[in-house]
């Protein structure tokens, strides 16, 4: 009896050893073909103060007198460099790439936070203030901003706040009106459940229906993730359930400690509570009308977390100097991940020259 008790017992010490052993805290180095660290070349974790609180991101780099991109992760509160170690980018070999997370985020997740300061206000100041501090580390003017789905509703805010210190703003899977939205995808979701003869989804789906009035319901909230990627609509096409496809690989990289993985998901719920409501209600289609920079919305065309239709219409009435929409063909939710050498050629092609060659025709 001791040794069928024991067994499992031991079983999870291995593997909280192992996790523990892996889970070393350090991005992986820079190296060429040869495995030889990159001369002029950056991969750090660094923490700095923000407006008055510690917070973290990691920097990758190829060389460090490219250009300088900051990028802002969706959830909210759901860092993405732990992806981008699973589905490589390549964005450092043009760009030092500024993987920053977010107040009450993963690295910036301490439970000493007071939450009356986890606000959308006071995340886009602190992107404006780790702007400043790339800016002065690095010697550049400006840098190039780009937002991930939630972190595409702060950037926006950023680039209509202070567009003087950005090259130009790049929405990925961009919020428009995220209530909206949701009920879009419910709607599609329904039929498709419906017409898969999957009965038990449906009964799912039909009783927590989203409406504009929001909040979302818990019930919905509940279904939602699972509905979406059973379809493939999801994360990306190909990930089917984020337990497999986000929280498994989160455990396994080697760039957070364990302690600080512990943290990343108490942050996403801890942000998810603060931010998810006032960010889904707001029409940003009303509180942004116009930027003064150049402007870029790349979608994956399958995507049905943040409404392809929505962000179209979107940057259809936006007023930018110059403008850019893209679809992405095989993508659902995250282009940058599943597509990422068309993501590359547009940027080095049409962002990082300021043109739209390559834009969808209007």
């Amino acid at each position: 009896m001791l040794a069928v008790v024991g067994a499992p017992l031991v079983i999870a010490l291995a593997a909280v050893a192992f996790l523990v052993l892996w889970s070393r805290g350090e991005p992986a180095r820079v190296v060429d073909a040869a495995g030889r660290p990159v001369i002029g070349g950056l991969s750090e974790k660094v923490f700095i103060e923000i407006n008055g609180v510690r917070q973290g991101m990691f920097i990758v780099s190829r060389d460090t007198t490219n250009p300088v991109l900051l990028f802002l992760h969706g959830g909210p509160g759901m860092p993405e460099y732990f992806l981008a170690e699973r589905y490589p980018t390549g964005l450092e070999d043009d760009f030092t790439v500024v993987w920053w997370d977010q107040r009450g985020a993963g690295l910036s997740y301490s439970a000493d936070i007071d939450p009356d300061t986890v606000t959308v206000d006071q995340i886009v100041a602190d992107t404006l203030a780790v702007t400043d501090y790339l800016r002065d580390r690095f010697g550049h003017d400006k840098v190039y901003l780009m937002g991930h789905s939630g972190g595409s509703f702060i950037g926006i805010l950023a680039a209509a706040r202070a567009p003087e210190v950005f090259h130009a703003y790049v929405g990925v899977a961009q919020m428009s009106y995220q209530l909206a939205s949701e009920m879009a995808s419910y709607d599609y979701m329904l039929q498709r459940y419906r017409e898969a003869g999957h009965a038990a989804m449906v009964r799912r789906l039909e009783a927590s229906p989203p409406t504009t009035t929001g909040p979302l319901p818990a019930g919905y909230l509940a279904v939602r993730d699972a509905a979406m990627h059973g379809l493939g609509v999801g994360t990306t096409r190909e990930m089917r359930s984020v337990i497999t496809g986000i929280f498994v690989p989160s455990w396994l990289s080697r760039s957070y400690t364990v302690a600080e993985k512990v943290d990343l998901w108490r942050g996403k719920a801890f942000s998810s509570r603060l931010l998810r409501d006032a960010m889904f209600a707001t029409d940003l289609t009303r509180s942004v009308t116009a930027l003064d920079l150049p402007v870029y919305f790349l979608h994956g065309q399958y995507d049905h977390t943040v409404s392809y239709a929505g962000a179209r219409s979107f940057f259809e009435a936006l007023e930018a100097p110059v403008k850019g929409f893209y679809t992405f063909d095989h993508s659902a939710h995250s282009p940058l991940f599943e597509e990422p050498e068309r993501l590359r050629t547009i940027l080095r092609d049409d962002v990082l020259v300021g043109a739209n060659a390559l834009a969808d025709e209007r």
